[in-house]
C-alpha cells in the first residue's frame, strides 16, 4: 500500500489502540478487507494504568491473543484495597463468564501486540498516517472514507494528503476523537469525566530488597487526599500500584467528577497529588526520583457513553471515542475490546444485506447492543460518582463498608463489572437486576 494512492477497503479503522485493533481483528476474521490507520509508529505509549480486569482477559481469549508469561504478561489474583491504615485482599471472582484472574501489560507493548494480532488476521496496518477528517458523499452527506496525511519519522507532514474510501469508517481515535468531532458528534456535558496521571518506577533495587513489580495483587488506595494524609479534602478517586513483572510498576492515581464542569471547578493539581502520595510511600518500595522511569503523564477518561450517537451515516464510534470508560473504576480496555467485537459483527452482517435501508438498520444494531449490555451499568456508575463526590460519603464507606466481607464482595463485583449477567449467586443476581431496572445510559 503506497502513500498517495487511493485504496478501497470494506472498512477503515481510525486508530490502532485496543478498540481499533479489536475492530480490525474481528472484521478481518469475518473476511472483510480492513484498513487500519495509526498516526504514530509502534511501539508507542499511551497513558493508562496498564491493568486488565478479568472482563478484559476474557475478550483477549475470544480474540485468540496469547497471554503466556514468557511473552511479557503477568497475572494478578485480585485487588488489594488499602484504606484507613488497613488492607484487604479480594480475589477476583471465579465465574463462568470471566476467568478468575486479571493481567497487566504496559500499553507501550500491549497496543503493538494487539495491532500485530489484527495484522496476522488479515488487516492492513498503515502507521504514521494521520486522519485529518472524514470523506463525505456530496449528495447524501454519508461518510464514505477518510482524508489522511502521511507523516515522517518526526511526526511532520510528508507529501500530499491522500483519500481512502470505504462504506464504513470506525472512529477509534481516542478521547479527543477529531474524526467524530468533525462530524459534529461532540462530547456530552452530563456524563462523568475522569483524570488519571501515572508514571513508572523500577521497584527492585540494586540490593534486591523489594519486588513490588511481581506483586500478585493489583493495589488500590482508596483514600486520596488533596494534601497530606487526613488533609483538607477526600477526593472521589484512588491511587494504584500495578505490578508489570518486568522490574517496574505502574504507579498513578485517578479522580472522577460527575460532570466536566464540576471537575473544572475543583481545580486540583493531580501531578502534585501524585508526587505527594509517592513521597509518603514506604522507602523499601523504591518509589524515588532515581528509580522513576519516564515522566508523569496525564489523560482524560471519557465515561458512560459521553459521545453519541454510537453509529450515524457510515461512522461507528468505539472505545474512548464513544466515552466507554467505566464510571466505577476508570477501566476502558475491556469495553474497547468488546466494542470492537460487537461493531465488527454489525459491519459484517450489514455486508450481507441487499438494500441500503437494511444495511443501515443492521449497522444501527451495534449501538443497540452496546447500550443493552452497558447502558444500565453506566447509569448506576453515574449515580455512584455523584455519591462519592461527597467526602462524608467516602469516609462512611471506608469506615463502615470495608471491614464487612459481604459488602466488599458486592463492591468488588460491582466496581470491576465482574459478575454473572445471568444466574450466579445472589450478588450477581442483585447487580444484574439493578442494571436492568435503571434507565440505560
Amino acid at each position: 500500500m503506497r502513500a498517495g494512492r487511493e485504496d478501497v477497503a470494506d472498512v477503515i479503522v481510525v486508530g490502532a489502540g485496543p478498540a481499533g485493533a479489536s475492530t480490525a481483528h474481528w472484521c478481518a476474521t469475518a473476511g472483510l478487507d480492513v484498513l487500519l490507520l495509526e498516526k504514530a509508529a509502534f511501539p508507542r505509549d499511551k497513558v493508562c494504568g496498564d491493568g486488565l480486569t478479568p472482563r478484559a482477559v476474557a475478550e483477549l481469549a475470544r480474540m485468540g491473543v496469547g497471554t503466556q508469561a514468557e511473552d511479557g504478561w503477568i497475572r494478578n489474583e485480585g485487588l488489594r484495597v488499602v484504606a484507613g491504615g488497613r488492607s484487604w485482599e479480594l480475589p477476583w471472582p471465579d465465574l463462568a463468564s470471566y476467568p478468575g484472574y486479571g493481567m497487566a501489560r504496559a500499553r507501550m507493548t500491549l497496543d503493538q501486540r494487539l495491532a500485530q494480532h489484527a495484522q496476522a488476521g488479515g488487516a492492513k496496518l498503515l502507521e504514521r498516517t494521520k486522519v485529518t477528517g472524514p470523506l463525505l458523499d456530496e449528495r447524501s452527506g454519508r461518510v464514505v472514507g477518510v482524508v489522511a496525511q502521511p507523516l515522517d519519522t518526526r511526526g511532520r507532514a510528508e507529501g500530499a494528503p491522500v483519500q481512502f474510501r470505504a462504506p464504513v469508517v470506525v472512529a477509534a481515535d481516542g478521547v479527543s476523537s477529531r474524526f467524530a468531532t468533525a462530524l459534529g458528534i461532540t462530547r456530552r456535558d452530563d456524563r462523568p469525566l475522569g483524570t488519571a496521571v501515572r508514571t513508572y518506577f523500577r521497584t527492585q533495587t540494586s540490593a534486591g530488597s523489594t519486588t513490588r513489580h511481581e506483586d500478585p495483587w493489583m493495589e488500590s488506595h482508596l483514600e486520596l487526599w488533596d494534601g497530606a494524609p487526613g488533609g483538607s479534602t477526600l477526593l472521589p478517586g484512588y491511587g494504584w500500584i500495578f505490578a508489570l513483572g518486568d522490574g517496574t510498576a505502574n504507579v498513578g492515581l485517578g479522580a472522577v467528577s460527575s460532570t466536566p464542569a464540576r471537575q473544572s471547578a475543583g481545580g486540583h493539581d493531580y501531578r502534585a497529588l501524585l508526587d505527594t502520595w509517592v513521597r509518603n510511600t514506604p522507602a523499601e518500595w523504591g518509589f524515588t526520583a532515581e528509580n522513576q522511569v519516564g515522566p508523569v503523564r496525564g489523560a482524560a477518561l471519557p465515561m458512560g457513553f459521553n459521545r453519541s450517537p454510537l453509529y450515524s451515516g457510515g461512522a461507528v464510534l468505539v472505545g474512548d471515542s464513544a466515552g466507554m470508560v467505566s464510571p466505577f473504576n476508570g477501566e476502558g480496555i475491556a469495553y474497547a475490546l468488546q466494542a470492537g467485537r460487537v461493531a465488527a459483527d454489525a459491519i459484517a452482517q450489514a455486508r450481507t444485506r441487499t438494500t441500503d435501508d437494511a444495511r443501515e438498520r443492521t449497522l444501527g444494531t451495534y449501538a443497540d447492543r452496546m447500550r443493552a449490555d452497558l447502558g444500565g451499568y453506566y447509569t448506576l456508575g453515574r449515580a455512584f460518582v455523584r455519591l462519592i463526590e461527597h467526602p462524608h460519603v467516602m469516609r462512611a464507606c471506608v469506615r463502615y463498608g470495608l471491614p464487612r466481607p459481604v459488602v466488599m464482595r458486592f463492591v468488588l463485583k460491582l466496581l470491576s463489572d465482574c459478575y454473572e449477567p445471568r444466574g450466579g449467586d445472589w450478588v450477581d443476581r442483585v447487580i444484574a437486576g439493578l442494571t436492568r431496572v435503571v434507565p440505560a445510559a
